[in-house]
C-alpha cells in the first residue's frame, strides 16, 4: 500500500472524488476521502486545497492568546481566576474552540465522508458557542449599566453615583424598555438563537445544498444582531462613565473597534457567498488564495477587533473600582458567578453536542455504505504507487 511506500497519497481532480467533497470552482488539490489520521496530519505540510484553510485558523489561535493574556497583567486587575474574569474566560473558550474546531475540521475531513460531516457539524457548534461567549462578555463588560433610568442607591453596574450630575440618569437618551430585555432575556435569547443556528447549518449539509453558503452566512447574522445588542445600546446612548473620568477616555475606542469588527464580518460574508476569486478563474486558486482562506482571515480579524473592544471596556471598568463589588451586592446587574457564566456555557454545549450526535448518526446512515465502498476501493488505488 502507498503508506508503506513512504510516499504521500496522491491529490485528485474534482472529477475523481465523490460529489459530496467537491467545492465550487475548486478543480484540483483534493485529498482522497479515506485518509488515515496520520495522512491527515501530514497533509498540513503539503499543498492541498485544504492546507490554507487549516493554517488560517490554526495560527490565529496563538495570536489571539497573545493578546488575550495581556489583560491579566494590567495594573489593578483582579486575579486571573477571580469572578470578574469569568465572562472573559468564557469568551476565550468560545474563540479557542471555534478556531481549533475549524482548523481541525479542514485538516481531518478527508478521513471518510461520515467524518467529514461530523467535522463540520462540530465546526458549526463551536461558532454558536463563540457567539454566546461573546454575549457573556458583552453582558458584563460592554454595558454594565444598561437600562438604568432612575436615580437612587440601586444602580445597575455598581457605579458610584455620587459624582453624577443631578438628573443625569433620567436623560432622554436612556431606553427604559431595554432594561427588561437586557436583564431578563438577553442571555437566554443568545442561547436559543445559537441553537437555532446549529440546527440550520447542520441541516444545510443534508438539505438545501444548492444555497448552503447563503444559508450558513445569513443564519449567523441573527446571533450577531442579538449578541451585539449591548453595543448598539451603548452607541445609541451616552457612556455610563463621566466624561471627565479616565474610564470614559479608556472606553472611547469601543465604537471604532466595533465598526471594524462589523466591516470584517461583512467582507468575510462577501467572500463566503461570492466564491471570489476562484469564480473568476476556476483552477487558478485551488491551493492558495481561494475564498475560504480569505473568509477565515477576515473572520479572525473581526474576532481580534472584538477582543480589543472588550479589552477597552475591561480597562474602563478596572479604572472604576466601584464596579468590582461582589455579586452579593444588591444590583440590577449582579456580578458574574460560576452558574451565570460557566454554567450557561455548559448547558449550551450539552445541547449542541446532543444536536451534533443526532446529525452525525443521520449522516452515518446516509454515507456509511458509501464510506465502506470507498474503503474497499482505496487499497486498489494505493497499489498503483508500486
Amino acid at each position: 500500500m502507498l503508506l508503506n511506500c513512504g510516499q504521500p497519497l496522491p491529490l485528485l481532480r474534482h472529477t475523481d472524488v465523490p460529489p459530496r467533497v467537491i467545492e465550487n470552482f475548486i478543480l484540483t488539490g483534493y485529498r482522497f476521502p479515506n485518509y488515515s489520521l496520520r495522512d491527515c496530519l501530514l497533509s498540513a505540510f503539503r499543498p492541498t486545497n485544504e492546507t490554507g484553510n487549516f493554517w488560517t485558523h490554526f495560527l490565529p489561535v496563538f495570536i489571539f492568546s497573545y493578546y488575550f493574556v495581556e489583560v491579566f497583567g494590567w495594573e489593578g486587575a483582579p486575579h486571573s481566576d477571580g469572578p470578574f474574569f469569568y465572562p472573559l474566560w468564557n469568551y476565550f473558550i468560545g474563540v479557542f474552540c471555534l478556531l481549533m474546531a475549524s482548523s481541525m475540521a479542514h485538516l481531518l475531513n478527508s478521513m471518510s465522508l461520515v467524518v467529514r460531516e461530523v467535522c463540520f457539524f462540530v465546526d458549526y457548534g463551536t461558532i454558536s458557542s463563540y457567539t454566546v461567549g461573546s454575549s457573556l462578555a458583552y453582558y458584563y463588560y460592554i454595558h454594565p449599566r444598561a437600562g438604568i433610568v432612575e436615580t437612587g442607591g440601586r444602580n445597575g453596574s455598581h457605579v458610584d453615583l455620587k459624582d453624577e450630575p443631578a438628573g443625569s440618569l433620567t436623560s432622554p437618551y436612556a431606553i427604559p424598555d431595554f432594561c427588561v430585555f437586557f436583564e431578563t432575556f438577553y442571555i437566554p435569547s443568545a442561547c436559543v438563537v445559537a441553537i437555532i443556528c446549529v440546527l440550520s447549518c447542520c441541516n444545510s449539509r443534508q438539505r438545501w445544498r444548492r444555497h448552503r453558503y447563503v444559508i450558513r452566512t445569513f443564519v449567523f447574522l441573527l446571533p450577531f444582531l442579538v449578541s451585539s445588542t449591548p453595543v448598539f445600546y451603548r452607541l445609541l446612548t451616552r457612556s455610563p462613565y463621566s466624561t471627565t473620568s479616565s474610564s470614559f477616555a479608556a472606553s472611547s475606542s469601543t465604537a471604532s473597534y466595533f465598526y471594524r469588527h462589523c466591516l470584517w464580518l461583512l467582507v468575510s460574508a462577501v467572500f463566503n457567498i461570492s466564491k471570489f476569486p476562484e469564480r473568476l478563474s476556476p483552477g487558478r486558486f485551488d491551493i492558495w488564495g481561494h475564498s475560504h482562506q480569505w473568509f477565515h482571515c477576515c473572520t479572525f480579524l473581526s474576532i481580534l477587533d472584538e477582543l480589543h473592544m472588550i479589552k477597552t471596556e475591561v480597562r474602563a471598568i478596572l479604572l472604576s473600582p466601584t464596579l468590582l463589588l461582589p455579586p452579593a451586592t444588591l444590583s440590577r446587574l449582579p456580578g458574574p458567578t460560576i452558574a451565570s457564566t460557566y454554567g450557561v456555557m455548559f448547558l449550551l454545549q450539552t445541547t449542541i453536542v446532543s444536536i451534533i450526535v443526532w446529525f452525525s448518526w443521520h449522516a452515518n446512515c446516509i454515507y456509511g455504505p458509501e464510506r465502506d465502498q470507498l474503503a474497499k476501493e482505496n487499497p486498489k488505488k494505493h497499489m498503483k504507487c508500486h
